[in-house]
């Protein structure tokens, strides 16, 4: 496996520089300010995510506002009480996208945000504790209690709230097969993510960089 000091060499040669290269890092939060986050915002953000998946994101953050306004600022408890047939008018709601199965979603990740929030005071409580050595734990977790969080869509979720976060993307996993690692095109078995998971805490301790900072830096290297 390739120190990581080589791909952020090639990242600093592709983007023009150290400085330009540390522009384009993403943010991440403190975990006080994620167990401080809303539950509301979490429940949107998923939302967001969900609906931006296999669509144009653009058409999806143009209608940002009309989603606020239809699922009234996103609180879990009011979200879980919606009927069949208000759940039907949503669906139809020019305002936002219809699609009345990621609708079905947004009621089924209020009901996932109110289990984890019950169990452990909130969903950013739980997400900010949550130990960055093992973040395929939380990916697997995202994906079994939440609706339609799998795959690159609850890594989107994590990353986009500020969670210090890899994201699998195509570009990452082509990085990341060019320093030697053992996997596939579409890395979904458990012994995939684990390399995978293993090779950033490796990077990370080589490094001291976020793995969001990593994970970038991985994409940007190409």
């Amino acid at each position: 496996m390739k120190r990581f000091e080589h791909i952020i060499q090639r990242a600093r040669d592709h983007q023009g520089g150290q400085l330009r290269l540390e522009e384009m890092m993403p943010t991440v939060r403190s975990t006080r300010a994620l167990a401080q986050t809303q539950d509301n915002r979490w429940l949107a953000q998923m939302t967001r995510c969900v609906f931006q998946a296999g669509f144009v994101w653009r058409v999806v953050d143009h209608k940002w506002d009309g989603f606020e306004e239809v699922f009234f600022g996103f609180p879990p408890d009011k979200i879980v009480m919606l009927s069949p047939d208000q759940i039907d008018r949503f669906a139809q709601n020019p305002r936002i996208i219809r699609n009345r199965q990621k609708v079905l979603g947004v009621q089924a990740n209020a009901q996932f945000i109110l289990d984890i929030t019950q169990e452990h005071g909130s969903v950013g409580k739980f997400i900010s504790r949550w130990p960055t050595h093992d973040l395929i734990g939380l990916f697997a977790a995202m994906k079994k209690r939440g609706s339609r969080l799998g795959g690159m869509t609850g890594q989107r979720v994590l990353r986009n709230m500020g969670k210090d976060t890899f994201i699998i993307t195509g570009d990452v996993v082509r990085c990341l097969q060019r320093s030697g690692l053992d996997i596939g095109n579409n890395p979904s078995s458990k012994r995939e993510l684990g390399l995978i998971q293993n090779t950033f805490n490796v990077w990370h301790e080589e490094s001291g960089l976020p793995y969001s900072h990593i994970s970038r830096i991985c994409a940007l290297s190409l």
